[in-house]
């Protein structure tokens, strides 16, 4: 999880708006209701067609396959933490995409500032789930609201690495991502993603000023080199994606504390990002083929 963002939503730089209706959002959905906006910005019916035009892609193109779906909770909170790849990483919208289809739950993702950068894509990005990833913003989804959570404790890190470095996975920041299960008092659920990483590998990487566009590089893939700039950077090759849930964590820890000790915070994480890295090496061990799985 990132620190503190400098902005929480598209519409507020505080958090949720103040003039959404709150009664469309409650604790512990168990179901997806279709409302309009709510609150951060998430539109059920822009969800729903994005879940359309996304679902020959999940189910033909990438054909995602699951492991342990039925460890995602059918009510309360729970923070997702995943491992997170590929230059334009498929691995957000492929968790999303089964959860909200096999469970019936949204899920709120949090990412990088980066969105909000993009003209068109700040605002789809939003009405699509996405919420800035700041502390605060996954305690209020977590304690508040009782939502599914997902975060990528890589951050960017994740998605630029050279395909040479491919599921090596990069720190998981300070443990941020545990300090606000911790204080929420809910269970993270480590989620392990193989697959996206060769569905657009890095070749190369062109250092860029990076308060222009809140990136260190510019990553040049191997798409760009067959495609093209413009196609090359939206379309994936057709890697097989297997997603594999494993068994929630509930840390030990008194909900609602102003601070909690640093070395349990990064002792747990790197609990976590141990789970996933073995999770990872074995789903690569059994793997017979990029394409096929």
């Amino acid at each position: 999880m990132t620190q503190r963002a400098a902005m929480a939503t598209v519409e507020s730089s505080e958090g949720p708006t103040s003039t959404a209706n709150p009664s469309k959002v409650t604790a512990g959905n168990e179901s997806i209701d279709s409302t309009s906006i709510d609150h951060w910005g998430r539109s059920e019916d822009f969800r729903k067609a994005l879940r359309s035009a996304f679902d020959p892609i999940y189910r033909y193109w990438f054909r995602v396959e699951w492991e342990g779906l039925d460890k995602i909770p059918k009510q309360g909170p729970a923070l997702l933490v995943a491992n997170h790849s590929g230059a334009l990483p498929p691995d957000a919208l492929s968790i999303m995409q089964g959860i909200e289809q096999g469970i019936g739950r949204p899920v709120y993702g949090l990412a990088d500032n980066l969105f909000r950068t993009i003209p068109a894509l700040n605002i789809a990005w939003s009405r699509g789930g996405g919420v800035s990833a700041n502390p605060d913003n996954a305690y209020r989804l977590l304690a508040d609201e009782g939502q599914l959570v997902l975060a990528f404790p890589e951050g960017i890190r994740g998605p630029l690495k050279p395909f040479s470095e491919r599921y090596t996975l990069r720190r998981f920041g300070r443990g941020g991502f545990v300090e606000t299960a911790m204080r929420a008092g809910v269970p993270i659920i480590p989620i392990a993603v193989v697959g996206a990483e060769e569905s657009m590998p890095v070749i190369a990487r062109v250092p860029i000023p990076k308060s222009q566009i809140g990136i260190p590089y510019l990553p040049i893939t191997l798409n760009h080199v067959l495609f093209g700039p413009v196609l090359g950077s939206v379309l994936w090759f057709p890697a097989k994606i297997r997603i594999r849930v494993l068994e929630p964590v509930v840390i030990d820890a008194e909900p609602g504390e102003a601070r909690y000790s640093r070395s349990k915070v990064l002792e747990e994480s790197t609990k976590i990002e141990e789970l996933i890295k073995r999770a990872i090496t074995d789903m690569l061990r059994r793997r017979k083929n990029v394409i096929l799985g």
